[in-house]
């Protein structure tokens, strides 16, 4: 127990760092906050008008929690380049010298990461509300929908911190980050409906985890596009499934970027 506690009070130290990096650089902050406003303004203006839900109601609507989840998504873009300059700079080694728990600095990057999305999922719920797009649920159901979100983005920053470590050049995280994001967002209920899709498709994103959350967020919020009509065990099971694709992921790629990480000085 004390050798928790001790690890406990480490990473929050190094939670303190991370975040202590992110007010200490304005022009990080303004990229951080600009992204999910833009996502918002942008697909919610561009696409609102001009698309149809399958079952009815406001695209808008339908739109809005997918470009959440899309925005959790994208930021272990930010997470991964983060940890591939510590590690380029020598941060990582210094750290792993010094008497503190071994875990700290991967602990700590997750928990300040999950501390700043909840700062982006406050700016993107107020963009949302500005732009038309509510929730029709009660405060619990909201809270719940935000907190599977959440999760999503938790599960992201652990393959950011393994990708982060696995790249020798902050330089190049980009290259390797936007194809494996992309194909997730394209393949994914974000934008359009599983059943608008040929029918293997629909089916892959039906099981894409990106889709699982927002199927999610979608039915705790009580807007359009629940479940589109479909009887798939996906679409009839989306918050279980919410809850079980972090858990997967984060059980998968937490391992792999401890053991990369304490294989880097070897």
């Amino acid at each position: 127990m004390r050798k928790l506690r001790l690890a406990a009070a480490d990473s929050w130290v190094m939670t303190g760092r991370n975040m202590a990096h992110v007010v200490r650089s304005p022009e990080e902050i303004g990229i951080y906050f600009m992204l999910p406003i833009t996502f918002v303004l942008v697909f919610g203006y561009v696409f609102g008008s001009g698309m149809q839900v399958p079952d009815g109601g406001n695209y808008r609507e339908f739109l809005l929690p997918g470009v959440f989840a899309m925005t959790m998504l994208y930021g272990m873009g930010a997470t991964a380049t983060s940890v591939a300059h510590d590690a380029q700079r020598g941060v990582v080694d210094r750290f792993r010298s010094l008497p503190i728990a071994r875990s700290a600095l991967l602990t700590g990057r997750s928990v300040a990461d999950l501390f700043r999305a909840l700062l982006e999922m406050t700016v993107l719920l107020v963009c949302g509300l500005l732009v038309g797009w509510t929730w029709h649920r009660g405060a619990g159901y909201a809270l719940l929908a935000v907190a599977l979100v959440l999760a999503l983005r938790m599960a992201m920053t652990w393959i950011g911190i393994f990708v982060g470590l696995l790249v020798p050049n902050p330089d190049t995280v980009g290259t390797i980050i936007f194809p494996m994001a992309f194909p997730l967002t394209a393949v994914s209920n974000v934008f359009v409906a599983p059943e608008l899709m040929p029918g293997w498709l629909g089916t892959v994103s039906e099981w894409n985890p990106l889709s699982a959350t927002v199927a999610a967020m979608r039915e705790l919020f009580g807007n359009p596009g629940l479940a589109g009509g479909s009887t798939s065990w996906p679409a009839e099971n989306a918050v279980a499934l919410a809850i079980a694709w972090p858990l997967v992921l984060v059980a998968v790629f937490a391992p792999l970027a401890v053991r990369r990480y304490q294989r880097l000085s070897r």
